[in-house]
């Protein structure tokens, strides 16, 4: 459990920047299908996987530091 890191900003920038771009992901996903846009679809599933992305290298960040025994 590490209540404080050197790097913070970063961490905090994976975490709210993948779920933002999953939100605005799924959105843009949802009205590309709606309206049938190909574009719009295409930019939407680029963002979802960007924000995967960010939160899958937030987790492995964290879970890289020994074990406090």
């Amino acid at each position: 459990m590490a209540a404080t890191t050197s790097d913070g900003h970063v961490l905090l920038f994976k975490k709210l920047g993948g779920l933002i771009a999953i939100l605005f992901g799924c959105l843009l996903t949802a009205v590309g299908v709606t309206f049938e846009s190909t574009g719009t679809i295409v930019i939407g599933v680029l963002l979802l996987a960007l924000g995967a992305v960010l939160l899958v290298l937030k987790i492995v960040r964290r879970n890289q530091e020994p074990p406090l025994i």
